[in-house]
């Protein structure tokens, strides 16, 4: 059985103090991928690319002018068409061995590790995540098909053989497939989210019909156009569209089996609740966050500045995983407010594809207009520390960019504080105590990620064993609250941010898309 290992790109550059390679490499790509903006794609229903003349450009969020691709405009007609192609191609697909399908997903797996830079690069425009996040989206991926085929092997195709007490009776549990799945994939990780989900779900023998966000559907175009061709046609289905064509149609079909989501509250528990009001069905929802940092007396201040901020403005705090609360005792509240703010304000924005650039656009015009709006509001109701301004001077005039932001002084139960954003936009709250700290990181409707700093073993401990969130981390500098690597750190929501409790990227993740069966045979 071959072993997992994370791709781990930039990290190992970093070790074999290799990163100019790294730089030349994602500059030779990014050269590469300018000379096929503006393509326009197909669908694939049924294993055949279908092509329409009603599309929609897919602009870049740097330089609106930049149309990275075109993808077809679809009809619920046609989104019944790839459902139906996904339930005929079920029983054959199904009936392939879980050692081949590992085999299929190696090697696809392979093929994204060759392609990575040319991958990466192609995202920077898409979505506009500068390079680190880039490689970051697209080595995650990998490490989603390497993983889940490692688990698929070692669990030798989740069949087990149990005992009974009476000898004249065999018995023996089974994992089967559901059957079709809908993949509702969101922009932020356009590459590892969308074809993380799709591969759970097509690794247990599942069908899928996949909708990327029209954002960025490029990223997990790449993937089906790669996959389609070792797997039985109608097995996979790349549809594109809007959310109340596609989506609808999705989460309405009685022939979709399962959902996979990730999305706002919002839409997930607006999908589940329609996906689920006539019978049982699998729902996988992973559903966002409002996550805090926790920043005591006893913390190393200057990491504690870094882990915030990373964590913060990191993709312009386009995660479900970032910080956009910090909780900062009154001791020490001046002296890292002052380190924070001070950090960020050195914060390169720019073009994301630049090798020194940290903070790329928000997604789109709908952001920078959220934007726009909380910055109002933080300015009448609290202090703006930092940022708070959109960009559009020369070389920003046609991209969503905006400032990362720096709120203080707001009441605790101020919508700022309480809803999620998506935007670089971190509240900077004052406590006393711990325990006046632990209580106020657990006032939210979610509970995604969360981060501490301090010294005390003692706090360290109550951190762990009274936060209320499925991904937590402590004194880590390089992001206080985001970038959780499969396999070590599986992704998992509590509370509105995650229906199932079981995280991507973890052990228990792809029992998801299976139900058992008990088998026993007679003598």
């Amino acid at each position: 059985m071959s072993e997992f290992e994370n791709e781990y790109t930039w990290g190992k550059a970093v070790a074999n103090n290799s990163t100019e390679k790294f730089h030349a490499d994602f500059d030779h790509a990014i050269d590469k991928v300018r000379d096929e903006f503006d393509k326009t794609y197909p669908m694939i229903i049924n294993g055949k690319e279908v092509h329409y003349d009603d599309c929609f450009d897919v602009r870049s969020p740097c330089y609106t002018e930049i149309i990275v691709a075109k993808f077809p405009k679809i009809s619920e007609d046609d989104t019944q068409n790839a459902i139906s192609s996904a339930k005929n191609s079920f029983e054959k697909w199904r009936d392939v061995t879980y050692q081949k399908r590992v085999e299929i997903f190696r090697n696809c797996a392979d093929i994204f590790s060759k392609k990575k830079f040319y991958l990466a690069a192609f995202m920077t425009f898409e979505n506009g995540k500068n390079r680190l996040e880039a490689m970051g989206d697209i080595d995650e991926t990998i490490d989603f098909m390497r993983f889940y085929a490692f688990q698929l092997e070692k669990h030798q195709g989740f069949c087990k053989q149990t005992f009974h007490p009476n000898p004249n009776e065999k018995t023996q549990t089974i994992m089967k497939p559901y059957g079709v799945w809908g993949i509702i994939a969101p922009f932020n990780f356009p590459s590892a989210i969308a074809i993380g989900m799709a591969t759970g779900a097509l690794i247990t023998g599942n069908t899928v019909v996949l909708k990327p966000a029209t954002d960025a559907p490029l990223s997990s175009f790449q993937f089906a156009k790669i996959i389609c061709p070792m797997i039985p046609d109608g097995a996979i289905n790349f549809v594109t569209g809007s959310g109340s064509v596609v989506g609808k149609s999705l989460i309405e079909s009685l022939d979709v089996d399962g959902i996979a989501f990730t999305g706002s509250r919002e839409v997930g528990m607006k999908g589940f609740q329609e996906f689920t009001k006539l019978t049982t069905k699998p729902f996988i929802s992973e559903m966002g966050g409002k996550n805090p940092a926790i920043v005591t007396k006893n913390a190393d201040l200057d990491k504690a500045a870094d882990g915030v901020m990373n964590a913060a403005f990191g993709f312009g705090g386009q995660k479900c995983s970032a910080c956009s609360r910090v909780y900062v005792q009154n001791d020490v509240a001046d002296q890292f407010i002052s380190k924070l703010v001070d950090k960020t304000k050195k914060l390169v924005i720019g073009m994301p594809w630049e090798k020194r650039v940290f903070l790329g656009p928000v997604i789109n015009k709908d952001a920078k207009t959220k934007f726009e709006n909380a910055v109002s509001i933080a300015k009448k109701d609290g202090e703006i520390l930092a940022g708070g301004k959109t960009l559009d001077a020369s070389g920003f005039e046609n991209g969503y960019f905006v400032e990362p932001t720096i709120v203080a002084k707001l009441p605790e139960d101020h919508r700022l504080v309480k809803e999620e954003l998506f935007l670089p936009f971190l509240c900077v709250q004052r406590y006393d105590s711990f325990d006046d700290a632990l209580k106020l990181a657990n006032q939210s409707e979610y509970g995604l990620t969360a981060g501490v700093f301090t010294n005390d073993e003692n706090q360290l401990e109550e951190f762990f064993s009274k936060i209320q969130a499925g991904v937590v981390y402590a004194n880590r500098f390089a992001s206080a609250t985001t970038a959780a690597l499969v396999s070590s750190q599986p992704f998992v929501g509590w509370k509105h941010s995650g229906s199932t409790g079981k995280g991507a990227g973890g052990e228990n993740y792809l029992q998801q898309f299976m139900k058992t069966q008990t088998q026993t045979r007679c003598d």
